[in-house]
């Protein structure tokens, strides 16, 4: 096996994740009779920051299953487990997520008549799971195509990005919830499981 039939292989495992993960979003149906109680437009300013990340990583790329790193059979070998872990984990989160919320489900900050708040699933890892499986699949495209020195700017992007969809959200939640709200945020990290 070389480093460029593990970087073959990165690359459509890569590309399958990523029909997985966008085929879920568009699978998550909107429920209709929803009456919505609030929105937060200022998330769709995070997310369109956070489409630039994705931009920056997918447009400054290498040749698409070139190795990241010069022929080099185990570092390759390395990230390439790198890059499958953090596409299951990532798809996995999303998916979850999705389910989890159900009728809550929503591209852009929200609060339905009858939210409720999540705390299960995903929710008991991170508080924003979705954002978590995004950020997961922006580093594994990464790896897997983008030139190395690229992916730091579309980390950079997509968490600043995030913290605007974030606080966004969490407003929201904190005048829904309050106290209950405020202590789930005490007690589960808002991105990164066990940070």
């Amino acid at each position: 096996m070389s480093a460029m039939s593990i970087s073959v292989f990165t690359f459509y495992f890569l590309m399958a994740g990523w029909f997985v993960f966008v085929g879920a979003m568009f699978a998550a149906r909107r429920h209709s009779g929803q009456v919505e109680r609030r929105r937060e437009r200022s998330s769709v300013a995070g997310l369109v920051v956070q489409m630039a990340a994705y931009s920056a990583v997918w447009t400054v790329r290498r040749a698409w299953t070139a190795p990241l790193l010069a022929q080099t059979l185990v570092p390759e070998a390395l990230l390439c487990a790198l890059t499958v872990a953090l596409v299951i984990g990532s798809v996995w989160m999303v998916v979850a997520a999705i389910r989890t919320l159900g009728r809550q489900w929503s591209l852009t900050a929200r609060v339905i008549e009858g939210h409720e708040l999540m705390t299960a699933g995903p929710y008991r890892l991170v508080r924003h799971p979705i954002y978590s499986g995004m950020l997961g699949m922006l580093v594994a495209t990464g790896i897997a195509v983008t030139r190395w020195w690229w992916l730091p700017i579309g980390v950079v992007l997509y968490v600043a990005g995030t913290l605007i969809r974030a606080r966004a959200e969490e407003q929201l939640l904190r005048e829904q919830f309050g106290a209950a709200y405020d202590a789930y945020a005490a007690r589960v990290p808002a991105l990164i499981p066990f940070v």
